[in-house]
Formats: C-alpha cells, sequence, structure tokens
C-alpha cells in the first residue's frame, strides 16, 4: 500500500510538470528563514529545480477564519522599553508593529499583576471596596499604557488586545493571598464589575479592548505567582450570571473567552461552557495555551473543541520557551536541539514523551502550522521582550522572548523566533481564511490562507537536514521550489515581493 501511495504521487507530478510547460507558472514570491544564516530572506528559484514532492493548494477547501498573530505587553517587556534609548525603543516596537515589521494583529496583556510584573499588584487594595470606589489603573500609566499606545501609534492596520487576569485582589479571595484560593462569593458582582471598570478605563485611555479571558490558568501553577482557581462550572456559571450581564448592562462590546489553560484539559471546560444556550449565550470563544507538551499539538482536543462550538473563537493566548535563560547572540542555539521546558525535570514516566529535547524555532512554528490545521484562529506569544536573564520576573520565572535586550548597554538581540514568528503574522493577515492542501512529502509540515486581498500564503517548515525539493501547485499552474535543510519559507503567490525589517 505504502509503495502504490508514492507511485500514484510520483505520476501525479510528472503530470503536473508535462503540463506545466503549456501553462503559465505560478508568481511566487518565497521568504526562507534557515539554520544556515537566512533571516526572512527572499529566495530566488530561476535555476530548473527538479522536484521529489508536491504541495498542491485547493483554495475551494474553506476552514476558519483567522483572527491574526502576535505578542503580549507586559509591565516586564514595557519597563526594558522604557529603560532602551529612543532609537532602540522604537526598532523593537517597529519591528513587532511597522508596516516592514511582523505586523502583530493580535495581542494580550495583563490584568493587575502577574508574574513578569516588577511586583503584585492591583487596581484597587482598599478591602471591602465593593463599588470599586477606589478602583484605578494608575500602576499601568509609567509602563504598559505607553508602550500600547506607542505601538497603537506606529501599526497601521491597528490590533487586538485581549487582556488576562491572574487573579482578583486578595482581599475578594477565599484565602487573602496574590497566590491561589478562590473567588469568595460575596464578591463575584465586584469582581464582574471589576472587568467593566478596566475595559472602560482603557477606553479613555484610548485603547479598546477587544476580548478578555476570564482567568488566566485556572487551574493554577502550583501557587507559585498570582493565580485563582476555577473549575469548569464555576468559571461557566461566573460568566452566565455575573461577568457576562455586567458587560452587557455596561454596554461593554468586548469578546469573553473562556479556559485559557493547556489543551489536554480542553474539552472538560467545553462541554461545560457550550453545554446548553444558557450557559454558552456569552462565551465568544475559549483560549488556550501550549505548556502540556514540547512536541504534541493535542489535535484531537483542538478538533473536538471546534466540533463542539464551530461559530465561536479558538485562540493561542500564550506560549514562550519556558524555564530557560536566554541565549544572547547565539543563533545556533535557537536551531539546536538543547531547551528544554517547566516539565523536563518533573513529568513522570508516562509523560516524559510530551516533554523532550525540542529546537525552539520548531517548537514555533510546528506549533503555529499544527494550530491552523486544527481550527485555531489565533495565536498569541508571551512577552515580546525580556532581558538577558529572562526577566524581569519578581517570581524568578525565567523565560525566553523573541527580543532580547541588554538595558544597560542599549543593545537588542532579535532571536531567531523573531523571524518565525514574522513567517505567519506578516503574511497571514486577519480576515484570511484558511484553505486546504495536498501534501506528499511527509517530512514537511505545511499550512495555507488565503488573504483577503485575494493572495494566497503557504508556510512549509523542513525540519531534516537536507534540502527539500516540491513543486508548489494551484489551479493546474505550478514552480518548482527548493527549501533550504533546517529552515520555514512563507510562499506567497499573486502578490507583489515585500520588504522585511533589517534587524542584524
Amino acid at each position: 500500500m505504502e509503495l502504490g501511495k508514492h507511485y500514484i504521487w510520483a505520476v501525479m507530478i510528472a503530470l503536473v510538470l508535462s503540463c506545466g510547460e503549456n501553462k503559465k507558472p505560478l508568481e511566487v514570491e518565497i521568504i526562507e528563514t534557515s539554520a544556515n544564516g537566512n533571516k526572512l530572506a527572499a529566495v530566488s528559484m530561476d535555476e530548473v529545480v527538479e522536484p521529489n514532492a508536491q504541495i498542491r493548494i485547493l483554495p475551494n477547501e474553506k476552514y476558519q477564519t483567522i483572527t491574526g498573530f502576535g505578542g503580549s505587553f507586559t509591565e516586564a517587556s514595557a519597563h526594558l522599553l522604557n529603560r532602551m534609548g529612543a532609537d532602540n525603543r522604537r526598532k523593537i516596537l517597529e519591528a513587532y508593529f511597522g508596516e516592514n515589521g511582523a505586523k502583530y494583529s493580535l495581542t494580550r496583556t495583563h490584568i493587575n499583576s502577574c508574574d513578569f510584573s516588577l511586583g503584585n499588584y492591583a487596581y484597587s487594595n482598599v478591602p471591602d471596596d465593593v463599588n470599586l470606589e477606589h478602583f484605578s489603573i494608575d500602576e499601568d500609566r509609567d509602563d504598559l499604557v505607553p508602550m500600547i499606545k506607542e505601538a497603537m501609534s506606529i501599526s497601521k492596520d491597528g490590533f487586538k488586545i485581549i487582556a488576562s487576569p491572574w487573579t482578583a485582589p486578595p482581599w475578594m479571595k477565599d484565602n487573602n493571598d496574590w497566590r491561589g484560593g478562590k473567588l469568595l462569593p460575596e464578591y463575584r458582582s465586584t469582581w464582574a464589575l471589576y472587568f467593566s471598570k478596566y475595559v472602560e478605563a482603557y477606553a479613555m485611555e484610548g485603547i479598546p479592548i477587544w476580548g478578555i479571558t476570564v482567568e488566566n490558568e485556572p487551574l493554577g501553577n502550583d501557587n507559585n505567582w498570582e493565580s485563582m482557581h476555577f473549575t469548569p462550572d464555576e468559571m461557566t456559571a461566573f460568566v452566565r450570571d455575573y461577568l457576562g450581564p455586567q458587560l452587557e448592562k455596561d454596554g461593554h462590546q468586548v469578546k469573553i473567552l473562556g479556559y485559557d489553560q493547556n489543551r489536554e484539559h480542553l474539552d472538560t471546560w467545553v462541554d461545560s461552557m457550550y453545554r446548553d444556550e444558557s450557559t454558552s449565550k456569552y462565551f465568544d470563544g475559549t483560549a488556550i495555551h501550549w505548556y502540556a507538551s514540547t512536541y504534541e499539538v493535542f489535535p484531537d482536543a483542538l478538533q473536538y473543541a471546534h466540533q463542539k462550538a464551530p461559530n465561536k473563537h479558538l485562540i493561542q493566548t500564550e506560549a514562550c520557551v519556558d524555564a530557560e535563560v536566554p541565549k544572547w547572540k547565539d543563533d545556533a542555539w535557537y536551531w539546536s536541539k538543547e531547551a528544554t521546558d517547566w516539565g523536563w525535570d518533573w513529568a513522570p514516566e508516562s509523560e516524559k514523551h510530551l516533554h523532550p529535547k525540542y529546537v525552539p524555532v520548531y517548537r514555533y512554528a510546528r506549533d503555529i502550522i499544527g494550530c491552523l490545521n486544527n481550527w485555531v484562529d489565533g495565536w498569541v506569544d508571551w512577552n515580546m521582550v525580556l532581558d538577558r536573564q529572562g526577566g524581569p520576573n519578581w517570581f524568578e520565572n525565567w523565560c525566553v522572548a523573541p527580543v532580547i535586550v541588554d538595558p544597560d548597554q542599549d543593545e537588542v538581540y532579535f532571536t531567531p523566533l523573531f523571524h518565525t514568528l514574522q513567517h505567519f503574522s506578516r503574511y497571514i493577515r486577519p480576515g484570511a481564511f484558511r484553505i486546504g492542501f495536498e501534501n506528499s512529502d511527509e517530512t514537511l509540515q505545511v499550512t495555507a490562507a488565503q488573504n483577503p486581498d485575494g493572495s494566497i500564503v503557504a508556510v512549509v517548515l523542513n525540519q531534516t537536514s537536507e534540502e527539500k525539493r516540491f513543486a508548489l501547485s494551484l489551479n493546474g499552474a505550478s514552480k518548482n521550489i527548493r527549501i533550504s535543510a533546517n529552515a520555514i519559507q512563507t510562499l506567497t503567490i499573486n502578490k507583489k515581493p515585500q520588504t522585511s525589517t533589517k534587524t542584524d
């Protein structure tokens, strides 16, 4: 059977090539990032390349509409930008949001403090402030608000913001602590009002909040940093009886995303959220994280969530190379199988396969591709900027960001992760819809989308140590393409070439 399948593919490729001699070839812009040094480099395919595989684009197969791609505004990132020289601060924000940069379209920030803050804070620290008369976002005015506003001024197309709380103020919780515990029943209406006041306060600053998640990681994080626990049914009831009605009453057209943690428990949460019309009424979608595994995308869980609520959003709201101190100006490390995650040391034997060593570039690219191919419509990275230690982080929970800075020396390092993210964020635009494809080479990972302007984009990941050659075909026309070993390519069909930000 395997030989028969390969024979059929060989015949199909031969037919495409022979027919292509009399047809107009595809006009394809080819952008590549690779371990050999290409960084969003335009690659020419003028010479004849004999393909041994085919990727066929199927634009009539239409799937989810894309909401966007991007990263997160955290106090840590904003604080570091405040310490950078004006030129490098602008350079970083232009690289993320400018027309010649990543053109981020979907972002996230935190309500109250998180682990990537300089310390614990809330917008009302006055106990029993039931009506939130002391509510104020002053804590954000020196760093977060200016960073977001400057990004908005740079972005031509604009971007959406999702805001997430790590915890309610301790005085609202049963353990009176920043970490762990649950929201006290008597403060449910106050906590719902808190969201409304936050959305209103940011709107007054000229910053519209597109969406909120109810709670970052409601299953908890072993009480390491800010957290607050919900069961699926507790969160569903809070949204149904308090949060949804409060936002509706106050006239806030903000999306509510439930869950906001790892994919392996996704089925339990969507079963609760979308049990019936009364529970699903206020939920606009589900938020997920990737930390359950450095390798497994959990496609069955993603497919289940989509089938449970096919008209709702499914958005990856957080991802990063965690439990690692960044490597400074060492591109090779980001292409090497040396990174580990938080589960590397503690995972039981039965789960070791979910936490192997991995290549950071592959972890990002393969996860985004896997998510897109399983109905996820938005993908958001964690911190946009961190320092050489992987902070600042009040809990010393060090992580890696696509951009690393040394504020003392006013130096910037754009890691290969930054270029990897651009392969998606810059070229697949909001309002695009994912489309079908056929791929004869199982060692290549592929996804495809059609943008609102009609251009078609395919992203191809080659994780092997060998150059690959394939025929890219669409509607009978074809283009022979080679992708370098250990590389990611974005192939844009029927669109004029674009330039990218120079970051070297």
